[in-house]
């Protein structure tokens, strides 16, 4: 499959397929026209224009007044990105440096940057052949763009640094050597094009978003089949409810936990509570407020992986180069921090459900095993998932509010959003390990339940799970069955139709 880089909209359902299919990019004509004119009109102009222009033919942050003579405006460019590879820390995913060449690719290709065809097309060869610029977590303050991660993405270009190659990790120069690549001689402003830039920001929000609404509908399944093995009642996900309150999750998440229970002889069996505890009556509320919420992320990072966010930028028609401030990344900060809060709270609800599910209640054994006290059940895997719980509060702190100056003042605000972006995909993770546990507990306790089934679709779902994650009879290490859990709701696929809707 051949995905086209173009000026039509990359938005979350195709970045999916993309990353689902394997697909190999390529330049649009439309897009090759605008770089290529675009890298026209700045050789012209630097040619006919002798005045400094910041970026160009001068020095960076607060070094701007410099102005640099012609000779050495290439040596300049290579030098910016030597010397900004200054990342430290753990190594970033494969799968988000993947994302973040995407993502700069797309940048690159609306004709506002000033870079050769050359420079994109490497990007894309790079992309296409699994050569993955080694990249580390620390030295963005996602204000000047993610200056330090992306000079490690770009070093490769120049033949610096090291790439992910079949399985290793080796040095650039030897994986451009097997292909017979020159490196890329970088001419005036492409260094500070490459350096500018939300990509480290943006790659970790479309993953980490991605992830997130694959754990919105886990959410909802397993908060039902823990609904189901509680005894609990169908009453909170009448629609009378919501349409009195319609905000548009709530009222989704409610229709879609009725439908994972449609047909269900336990839910529909006459019940002895008159209510249920929150973390069940509230799912509709606690969980489409999350919903809701992903809705907003989604919209303010679709915006991002479709702009210019380097700097300066060149307008041709209007034959303008503007230096602003697109680099800021002060959207994707906000937006960040709002996701690991949604998120979190997911965690946070069905950990009380698992504690639900263990304390005893509704005629349910303690800690949801036979012969209580000689063995201890699932008491601590629900231990785990408060640890979890909590860990992700402290996660949750927000990055957005706080700022430092940087580059002798020049740079005098920063969005802090790298550390957003690095904090918040960490809270995912963590739900998705909270909601494993979860629903090994509620799989658990429905086997109380018997001889009354569930719906047909959580049957069937179940079966399923018990082939890789069979019932616990007997004390044995917990730890390896959450482990197990996690391996099989990780490799299911949920259809695009499902997942965004």
């Amino acid at each position: 499959m051949i995905h086209q880089i173009s000026s039509q909209i990359l938005d979350v359902t195709n970045i999916q397929e993309i990353l689902h299919t394997n697909a190999k990019l390529e330049l649009s004509a439309e897009a090759i026209e605008k770089i290529s004119a675009c890298r026209a009109y700045l050789d012209k102009r630097l040619q006919d224009q002798k005045t400094p222009i910041y970026g160009i033919n001068t020095g960076f942050g607060s070094l701007c007044n410099v102005k640099i003579s012609d000779e050495h405006l290439s040596k300049l460019q290579e030098n910016l990105v030597t010397s900004h590879a200054c990342g430290t820390g753990d190594r970033v995913p494969q799968e988000i440096i993947k994302l973040m060449l995407l993502l700069k690719v797309q940048s690159l290709s609306y004709g506002h940057s000033g870079v050769q065809l050359q420079t994109v097309a490497r990007l894309i060869d790079f992309y296409n052949h699994d050569i993955l610029p080694v990249v580390f977590e620390l030295g963005s303050l996602g204000a000047s763009g993610d200056l330090a991660p992306l000079a490690h993405l770009s070093l490769p270009l120049l033949g610096k640094g090291s790439v992910y190659y079949k399985g290793k990790e080796v040095p650039a120069a030897e994986v451009l050597a097997e292909f017979n690549w020159e490196p890329i001689t970088l001419k005036a402003k492409e260094g500070l094009a490459l350096l500018n830039g939300t990509q480290f920001m943006s790659a970790y929000g479309v993953y980490s978003l991605l992830k997130a609404y694959k754990l919105s509908y886990y959410a909802d399944f397993f908060a039902a089949i823990s609904l189901e093995a509680f005894d609990g009642r169908i009453e909170p996900f009448n629609d009378l409810i919501h349409l009195i309150r319609p905000h548009n999750g709530q009222l989704h998440t409610a229709r879609r936990i009725k439908a994972f229970v449609e047909g269900s002889e336990l839910i529909s069996q006459e019940k002895k509570d008159v209510q249920d505890p929150y973390s069940f009556r509230c799912v509709p509320q606690v969980h489409g407020a999350t919903k809701d919420t992903l809705a907003f992320i989604r919209k303010t990072f679709e915006t991002e992986i479709n702009s210019v966010t380097d700097n300066p930028n060149i307008f041709i028609g209007e034959d303008e180069i503007i230096s602003g401030g697109n680099f800021h990344g002060q959207p994707l900060a906000l937006a960040l921090d709002y996701l690991a809060i949604a998120m979190a709270e997911l965690g946070n609800i069905s950990e009380r459900r698992t504690f639900q599910l263990v304390s005893g209640l509704r005629g349910l054994p303690a800690f949801l095993v036979n012969n209580p006290g000689l063995n201890s059940g699932f008491m601590i895997p629900q231990y785990t998932a408060a640890s979890i719980v909590s860990q992700n509060k402290q996660y949750a702190t927000p990055a957005s509010i706080d700022s430092i100056v940087s580059s002798n003042g020049q740079e005098d605000h920063v969005s802090m959003g790298a550390n957003a972006a690095t904090k918040a995909i960490k809270v995912v993770d963590n739900v998705e390990r909270v909601l494993a546990i979860e629903l090994l507990n509620a799989s658990q306790a429905l086997v109380f339940r018997a001889p009354l089934k569930s719906s047909e679709f959580i049957e069937t779902f179940l079966q399923m799970y018990r082939a890789e994650v069979p019932f616990v009879d007997e004390d044995r290490e917990l730890h390896i069955a959450i482990r197990d859990t996690l391996s099989f709701i990780q490799d299911m696929v949920i259809e695009n139709e499902v997942l965004f809707d």
